[in-house]
């Protein structure tokens, strides 16, 4: 199998690109803007499935040059109650969330989508975050730091909200949204190596 020396990355988030770095996987960014409503009755774990597949679809048709290199995408959901908790709306909205999720386990779905000449691969991984105890005012300070307003759920596992947080099982990457375990998976399948120099 012909070994990729870098893959397409279509993502404009800057968390996916230090995670790739992170693993070593030589990347370059193109853009797969879409439509991300759900559709009526969609499941969370559809949703992200199918929203990290049609990243990659629009990447590998609309985004690369001619070369043989795959795309990979991901999409997360923050899934309480069996809601989806998406990116906020503005302060309001993200203090809402975040008391929501005060003192609960909810779930972290991240979907990774991998397009090549073979076809199209998808793994999903599957977290358990709990939060402790959360009060309105530490929720509005935690607005005020700029962090939650275009992550979903309203926090970044790995930024300020790492207080928050009592317990995860799972994957920590994947809360971040790219589970590298399974990233590497699908690109080892595909004959791109990890820890590259």
């Amino acid at each position: 199998m012909k070994s990729e020396r870098f893959i397409y990355l279509a993502s404009g988030s800057p968390r996916r690109r230090a995670l790739l770095q992170q693993i070593g996987v030589s990347f370059r960014v193109i853009g797969a803007d879409l439509d991300e409503t759900a559709l009526q009755g969609e499941s969370p774990l559809a949703y992200v499935s199918r929203l990290a597949q049609a990243k990659a679809t629009v990447g590998w048709e609309r985004g690369r040059d001619s070369g043989g290199a795959p795309v990979l995408a991901a999409d997360t959901a923050v899934v309480l109650d069996a809601r989806v908790l998406g990116k906020p709306a503005d302060m309001n909205d993200a203090i809402a969330m975040l008391l929501k999720l005060s003192g609960r386990a909810h779930e972290v779905l991240t979907a990774v989508a991998l397009r090549s000449s073979a076809g199209i691969e998808v793994k999903v991984s599957r977290s358990t975050v709990t939060f402790r105890s959360i009060d309105p005012s530490e929720a509005r300070t935690y607005w005020e730091t700029g962090e939650p307003s275009d992550k979903a759920g309203a926090y970044a596992i790995q930024g300020y909200a790492a207080v928050f947080i009592a317990d995860l099982k799972g994957s920590y990457s994947g809360v971040m949204g790219l589970p590298l375990f399974e990233t590497a998976a699908l690109l080892k399948a595909a004959g791109v190596t990890c820890w590259q120099r």
